[in-house]
């Protein structure tokens, strides 16, 4: 037998949950002459392990946007336990990416494909003074007070599976734009304003627009009825505006099976909050 059959055969199917801070990235999915994600981490164990691989990503998030549970695997036939690759991984990772745990799981496992949900959360920030060590992960919009119900409500409408083309942007490989919405959440912390949704996947800047438009529902410049009829009629000619992508975090991704303990995984972003209110809804 040979040594590329024997090793070909020896090939374990790894699985890492991983963190980033999206600010100088042009997103996960390798890209030419761009930093991305999943470029930086290919090139790492390249250099570090001397082995090449392919890594596929349980979501493509854009650029800009943050990560403290995204899943990736690859698969590796070299004599590092796959426990310890995170340790070994990280000691040549650049500062803003971390990965915080690694496993083997069973080869047909895909970190894309097997997922049965993803999680964002969206944070806007309505202080009217600037604040610079959370610039980088809020959207500071303080021009108008924002209704937190009133949003909520407009959430709550997306329960269920719908045709979501208002919210998706051009330039998506996705054959079609249907998506279930599993759960939604609309909350105040002080000054901070959270909102958060899972879903079975997401379309091409879809949460950023609606962010924009669950703005505009916030400040009564839109109502609920308007929304509704926007995104159920299709009008994408009418969600003009995408929130920036400072304030988008993917919180984790849900599997039937999975090795990994939820406090590993999952919603590992600390929450901004603070005692003041700033605006009553």
């Amino acid at each position: 037998m040979s040594t590329s059959h024997k090793q070909s055969q020896s090939k374990k199917r790894i699985a890492l949950i991983i963190q980033y801070s999206g600010n100088r990235f042009h997103g996960w999915q390798r890209q030419p002459y761009r930093r991305t994600v999943q470029a930086d981490i290919e090139n790492t164990i390249t250099k570090s392990l001397g082995y090449k691989v392919s890594i596929h990503g349980a979501g493509r998030t854009d650029a800009g946007v943050h990560a403290t549970g995204q899943v990736a695997h690859f698969d590796y036939a070299g004599p590092i336990p796959p426990k310890s690759l995170a340790r070994v991984l990280n000691r040549y990772l650049p500062e803003d990416i971390l990965i915080r745990n690694s496993k083997e799981v069973s080869i047909n496992w895909h970190a894309r494909f097997s997922a049965q949900w993803r999680r964002y959360r969206y944070t806007l920030y309505t202080n009217n003074d600037c604040n610079l060590l959370i610039k980088s992960y809020s959207w500071h919009y303080y021009r108008y007070p924002l209704k937190v119900k009133s949003m909520l409500d407009a959430l709550k409408s997306l329960l269920g599976t719908h045709h979501l083309t208002a919210f998706r942007k051009k330039g998506s490989q996705r054959n079609h734009s249907w998506v279930e919405i599993q759960d939604v959440e609309c909350y105040r912390k002080g000054a901070f304003i959270h909102i958060e949704i899972q879903a079975n996947g997401f379309l091409y800047g879809m949460v950023r627009l609606l962010m924009g438009m669950l703005v505009e529902v916030g400040i009564d410049k839109l109502s609920l009825a308007n929304f509704n009829q926007i995104w159920r009629d299709q009008k994408r000619e009418y969600v003009r505006h995408s929130a920036p992508a400072n304030g988008l975090c993917l919180l984790g991704v849900g599997y039937p099976d999975f090795p990994f303990s939820s406090n590993t995984y999952l919603d590992t972003q600390p929450l901004f909050e603070t005692n003041q209110i700033i605006h009553k809804d």
